[in-house]
């Protein structure tokens, strides 16, 4: 009788151990078909959403119960040859792969980052319009994360890299490639300006509550930036915190001066560790998140709270990861 208490008590501590407890309810939101990759999370002014970019090219909206196709970013997208692929090296070209999504809720748009097509807004077509492919004559290679300011409509996106496409990536990190860029989309001149450049794998930005400033993520160098726009220290940058592991998406929190930022760190034996970790505008962490327990040996790219309920993006899952 003691041996099979014994037994058990054992086999309790080794079930904690290697599969942690999970403090959350989780629920998957299902992608159509046979696509992945839910890339960048947004809600409409109404609080309807998610919406997100997937592999196959196309922006989908949760609708209640499943997603359905709201923008397409590439005129020469079909849905015979595009819909449920994977393959956005061979076929992102010409189905498009949206990156980052974000609302500006006054009119309604929500300006999109797509890898092969650049810098677009969506409003009542279906196809969203380019508005950009370049700045200051480079050609955008990677877009990637984007904010807009809702006070002045300003959009502030980030293009991952002047050299590699989201193809090479690999390639980008072995050669600890620096040359991303911050910019800005002025809605009134229609003007881009590159407002910080050399940038190690620019990926997630986000703008402070008083709109003072915006940390800008280095998924390459793994770092955090901060740009000033505004004070004494306008136009200026620092790093405010180095990681182990490899920031991707931020996003602010609902309330206060706080983000959060999704990260991926590599385990002594190999594996993929993703976790949501908590941080102010300083650059001190406030909390982290493991999220292995959910995304086991699995990257995490984005991590969107709104109210009680986390978002979790993914370029490895089909779904959307909820918890709350």
């Amino acid at each position: 009788m003691n041996t099979i208490i014994i037994f058990l008590f054992l086999s309790f501590c080794f079930m904690h151990l290697v599969f942690p407890q999970c403090p959350f309810n989780f629920r998957k939101l299902d992608l159509p078909s046979t696509s992945v990759g839910p890339s960048g999370i947004a809600f409409d002014s109404l609080g309807r959403g998610p919406y997100t970019g997937i592999s196959d090219g196309r922006i989908v909206k949760y609708n209640t119960s499943n997603f359905i196709q709201v923008y397409i970013t590439s005129p020469q997208r079909s849905s015979a040859v595009c819909d449920g692929t994977n393959n956005p090296a061979i076929l992102g070209p010409i189905c498009g792969r949206p990156k980052g999504v974000d609302f500006y809720y006054k009119e309604n748009l929500l300006y999109i980052t797509d890898a092969y097509k650049g810098f677009l807004v969506g409003g009542k077509k279906r196809l969203a319009k380019p508005l950009a492919t370049g700045a200051e004559g480079v050609p955008f290679k990677y877009p990637v994360g984007i904010n807009v300011d809702q006070l002045t409509g300003d959009v502030y996106f980030t293009d991952s890299s002047s050299v590699f496409q989201l193809s090479q990536m690999t390639q980008a990190v072995l050669v600890n490639d620096a040359t991303g860029r911050l910019l800005k989309y002025n809605p009134k001149t229609k003007q881009i300006s590159v407002l910080l450049r050399g940038i190690g794998g620019a990926a997630g930005v986000a703008i402070s509550s008083d709109r003072s400033f915006v940390l800008v993520t280095e998924y390459i160098a793994k770092r955090i930036i901060k740009f000033w726009l505004r004070g004494p220290m306008a136009f200026k940058s620092q790093v405010i915190l180095k990681l182990q592991g490899r920031p991707d998406n931020i996003k602010k929190t609902p309330t206060g001066d706080s983000f959060w930022v999704a990260v991926n760190t590599m385990s002594p034996g190999g594996l993929t560790i993703p976790m949501a970790i908590k941080i102010n505008g300083n650059g001190d962490v406030l909390h982290t998140l493991p999220l292995d327990c959910y995304y086991f040996n699995t990257t995490i790219g984005e991590f969107n709270q709104r109210g009680s309920h986390f978002y979790v993006g993914s370029l490895e899952a089909d779904f959307v990861g909820l918890l709350n």
